[in-house]
């Protein structure tokens, strides 16, 4: 498949997806692109606004994953105004932008997945929820085991359980970029959902 990967970051989502899909990634920080070409050379990664590369280019790919940024939605931004550690912000709304996005303008045969934490609100669209995660994909998303609390590990914990070695990256939050991460094992199970609808003429 064409797949286009969205907010890639350092490819959590994608590590595990093999070599067999032609890939395009798009980040908007040009030092965690480079970590992302090191590690997967075969992929096209380009250095944009994820948000405004899907308006221009959703048409052109097959798949579609997508992981907006999600602090402003998350328990934890809630939790920390009310400790007041941080001060309340507006939820962003390229999340939400994105799913209408898609749910209406998708070509046929056309698979999609936005990604996202539970926000501490009611979502305003009604996802599939498979365990931490939100997902809004117009393919059923089968169930996966329990996962990991990576937000629960140090810098070094969570970069071995992910398989990455940042020690030779500067100018990057290390602790950051690995918390950010997909855990692989979800990035492959959501395309290999999406491949068994095909496979099973569910889509």
């Amino acid at each position: 498949m064409k797949i286009l990967n969205l907010y890639c970051g350092i490819g959590g989502n994608r590590k595990l997806w093999g070599d067999d899909h032609k890939i395009t990634a798009v980040e908007f920080d040009p030092k965690i692109a480079e970590i992302y070409k090191d590690y997967f050379p075969n992929d096209t990664v380009i250095v944009a606004d994820a948000h405004q590369y899907l308006l221009d280019h959703f048409k052109e790919y097959d798949f579609i994953w997508s992981s907006p940024p999600c602090p402003s939605h998350s328990e934890i931004r809630r939790c920390g105004v009310y400790s007041g550690q941080v001060e309340p912000i507006y939820p962003t709304m390229e999340l939400w932008q994105e799913i209408i996005l898609m749910q209406h303008f998708h070509k046929k045969g056309q698979l999609y997945c936005i990604e996202n934490v539970k926000p501490y609100y009611e979502p305003m669209f009604s996802p599939q929820i498979r365990e931490r995660h939100c997902f809004w994909a117009n393919f059923y998303i089968y169930d996966f085991p329990k996962t990991v609390r990576k937000h629960e590990m140090n810098t070094t914990e969570s970069a071995k359980m992910l398989g990455y070695d940042l020690s030779k990256y500067t100018g990057i939050d290390k602790r950051k970029t690995l918390r950010n991460c997909v855990l692989p094992e979800v990035g492959k199970h959501i395309l290999d959902s999406a491949t068994k609808n095909i496979q099973e003429n569910l889509f």
